[in-house]
């Protein structure tokens, strides 16, 4: 299944990232407005360095990007990360309907 030409190494990397809670809260707070990985370090109770490793799971992902803005990393979310995603699942989705009509044809007959 392709979906905007995703290798399967990076569907892995994206949904391994989203898999966890954290890492989808840092996301939801970095689409809604950019943070420093100080701010949001302060957001969690875990350390600075465990927020920064968070942070590069999902820049492997790409489902965000760091900025160097003097000594602060500046963490934007990248959105269209998040909607290669949702396509990936509604296509998986569309898969699983036309697998269930084809179920639901089998026993009608």
């Amino acid at each position: 299944m392709v979906v905007d030409r995703l290798d399967e190494a990076q569907i892995d990397r994206i949904f391994q990232a989203l898999a966890d809670a954290t890492r989808r809260d840092i996301v939801a707070r970095v689409i809604e407005r950019e943070q420093s990985v100080s701010a949001l370090a302060v957001g969690y109770a875990m350390s600075f360095a465990a927020v920064q490793k968070h942070v590069a799971v999902l820049e492997l992902a790409m489902l965000v990007r760091k900025e160097k803005r003097g000594r602060e990393q500046i963490v934007h979310g990248n959105r269209e990360a998040l909607r290669r995603a949702a396509r990936l699942l509604d296509a998986y989705e569309d898969l699983w309907k036309q697998r269930i009509s084809s179920i639901d044809a089998l026993l009608k007959e």
